[in-house]
Order: C-alpha cells, then sequence, then structure tokens
C-alpha cells in the first residue's frame, strides 16, 4: 500500500511567521507535522507545497534540509520525502535528556524563585484553565510550553533552550497527539501547579519529584497508543 500524500491545503498561512522566507517555510512544515496536519510517513510533495504557499523551490527545499536534520523527514534519494514515523526508542531518548534538564532547572528555580517569576507562573497557569475549559488544544500546548519557558528562564544559561527545543521535537509530536485525550489536559494542568506549589515554597526536593512526575507521564499514556495506532510508529 503506497502512503498518502499530505495534504498541502492543511499548511497554516506563512505571515503567522516571521523570519526569513526559508525561516518561515519551515515554521509552516514543521507546524504541521508536529500538530500531526502531515501523518506521520506521509509524502511531501515539493511541487504542492510551493503552490500552496507561493514560494520557489529553494525555500521549500532549505526548510526540508532543516527537517531532516532534526529527524521530523526522511529524505529517501530518487524516491521521496517522508514524514518520519514516531519512534519509541527516540522519544525514551529525549524524554530522558529533558527530564534530566528540566529538572535542574525546577531545582535552581526552586532555590532563587522572585516574585516575578511567580506572578507570570501564576498567570499562566489561569490561562491553561481558560484554554482547558475551552478544549482549545493548540493554545493550550504554546502555553504549556511558555511555562516550561518560564523556568528554564530562571536559570539564566542560553544554551538550556536551544537545547531543550532539540530534544524536544519528537516529544512534542507525542504530547500533541494526546493531548485531546479525556482529561490529559486537565491532568497536566493539575502537575504544573504541584510544580508552581513547591516553586512557590522554595522546597527544591518537591519541585524535583513534581516535575519528574509531570515529564514522566508522557510516556506512560504513550506507550498504550503504539499498540492502537501501529502505523503511525517506526518497528
Amino acid at each position: 500500500m503506497n502512503a498518502p500524500n499530505a495534504d498541502a491545503s492543511k499548511l497554516k498561512d506563512m505571515r503567522a511567521f516571521s523570519g526569513l522566507l526559508s525561516d518561515r517555510v519551515y515554521e509552516v512544515l514543521k507546524s504541521a507535522i508536529l500538530s500531526m496536519d502531515f501523518e506521520p510517513g506521509a509524502v511531501l510533495r515539493k511541487g504542492a507545497i510551493c503552490d500552496q504557499l507561493g514560494v520557489s523551490r529553494t525555500p521549500v527545499s532549505d526548510a526540508i534540509a532543516k527537517l531532516e536534520s532534526e529527524g521530523l523527514v526522511e529524505v529517501i534519494p530518487q524516491s521521496a520525502t517522508r514524514v518520519s514515523k514516531m519512534s519509541m526508542t527516540e522519544i525514551r531518548e529525549d524524554a530522558f535528556l529533558r527530564e534530566a534538564l528540566e529538572v535542574s532547572a525546577v531545582e535552581y528555580a526552586a532555590e532563587n524563585r522572585s516574585e516575578e517569576l511567580l506572578a507570570r507562573l501564576a498567570r499562566n497557569l489561569r490561562m491553561q484553565v481558560s484554554q482547558v475549559e475551552n478544549n482549545d488544544f493548540e493554545e493550550f500546548f504554546k502555553t504549556d510550553q511558555e511555562f516550561h519557558r518560564l523556568i528554564l528562564d530562571c536559570c539564566n544559561v542560553l544554551r538550556l533552550h536551544t537545547t531543550i527545543r532539540f530534544v524536544s521535537n519528537h516529544m512534542d509530536r507525542a504530547r500533541l497527539l494526546l493531548l485531546p485525550a479525556p482529561g490529559r489536559t486537565s491532568d497536566s494542568v493539575k502537575e504544573h501547579h504541584a510544580i508552581f506549589d513547591a516553586i512557590e515554597a522554595k522546597n527544591p526536593d518537591t519541585a524535583r519529584t513534581a516535575m519528574q512526575n509531570h515529564l514522566r507521564q508522557l510516556i506512560k499514556r504513550l506507550e498504550p497508543l503504539e499498540k492502537e495506532r501501529p502505523e503511525i510508529f517506526a518497528p
């Protein structure tokens, strides 16, 4: 059975992104992959993408090369370019690395937090609650990411953000896939509240435990899905 073509009509408007043309094309394609609008295994047709975005082949080729370097697409010479299937091995590896970094970050935040950080985290949590009530999964995902970024910012380690982004691509696809599951977003908010409470109390040990519990939920919830939808996972 031949793999389906990715539906270029699902691509977002490039005006929603900033930067150079090739960067915007990259962000549009990456967004489609992470959101599962381009499903794992789907074939990317450069011509259809160019027509949909109104660009030449060069920025599309540049964007695909960058996505390949991140493991999100697979370029088969003289054949096709496909969205990479999800790999539990890679997701577990990325989860291990992310936990090591974010646990250290949240311990530091608990020991050194400011009133400004608490105010920003509290405001972020209120937004999460509203988005859960409205079943706004896309905006919730963005707010969830911002919650973690606020904690990372507290550490003042510039490469921390870059490293987290690099190891989060496969995890982000999985997270977006799981968000519509009943109770997942409300559970995530509760987990975030536990992290916030530990930071507010200046308790690094409790913060560590809360962050570990939160991050480990992904693998627990994803393992059953691997059996339910084997077509989107690599063997």
